[in-house]
């Protein structure tokens, strides 16, 4: 399996859609079976957001946020297996998965120097990923990497995404949860800059009835048809 991930040709993935859908176990799964490199870019946004906050940045003053935007050094590991994130050289894996920092994100990641800035890093990660990668996000096939070889829009009800990210936060209410995830989304798809939405001509999936196991096998196949093609 390793000798033809080695010998197959080099394919971008991008993985877009909101949260609960299934995106970072979908394609940390696809990227380690198919011998690709694997970038969380909504990590990164959390990163800039717990620098911003750790600093002491008003997250409520938009110029202040642009004005910080360039000064912390955030580094993203892209082993599917173990991806890594490193603000400053610290490791905010943890730090970055808490609810301070997910309240605040949206506000941070809507400011264009704060977007720039990320989409200059996560081209550059893609750029340099000689196997290939998968890039999973928010506006990844539409703004980030619209040449990407392949681009997948997963989508589920807000019920069925309630109810995974609510287990993943273990028991957390279920209906506190899908207004957040709502919440979420509105202002994501509503920001000016970059707003979350699918690529014209990114394939859908929806994720509502299927096991994470049937999404993997579901994009795994569409990768290995668009290799084929290649």
């Amino acid at each position: 399996m390793e000798s033809a991930a080695r010998t197959a040709p080099a394919v971008i993935v991008a993985i877009d859609g909101p949260s609960g859908t299934g995106k970072s176990s979908t394609s940390k799964a696809v990227a380690a079976q198919l011998g690709l490199s694997y970038l969380d870019t909504g990590a990164q946004y959390r990163a800039i957001t717990w620098w911003m906050v750790t600093n002491e940045i008003d997250v409520d003053d938009p110029a202040a946020i642009a004005a910080a935007a360039s000064k912390p050094e955030i580094v993203s590991g892209t082993d599917p297996l173990n991806p890594t994130i490193h603000v400053d050289g610290t490791d905010v894996a943890g730090p970055i998965r808490t609810q301070e920092v997910t309240s605040k994100v949206s506000a941070v990641s809507a400011v264009p120097e704060v977007r720039t800035r990320i989409t200059e890093l996560q081209r550059s990660i893609a750029a340099s990923a000689e196997q290939g990668i998968v890039v999973e996000g928010r506006d990844i096939g539409t703004t980030v990497l619209p040449d990407a070889d392949l681009k997948i829009f997963l989508t589920a009800s807000p019920e069925a995404r309630a109810a995974r990210r609510s287990g993943e936060l273990k028991g957390a209410d279920v209906n506190a949860t899908r207004e957040a995830l709502l919440k979420r989304d509105a202002a994501d798809s509503g920001r000016k800059t970059s707003p979350l939405a699918k690529a014209d001509d990114a394939v859908e999936v929806d994720t509502t009835e299927l096991t994470l196991a049937q999404v993997i096998e579901c994009v795994v196949t569409l990768v290995e048809e668009k290799r084929a093609a290649a």
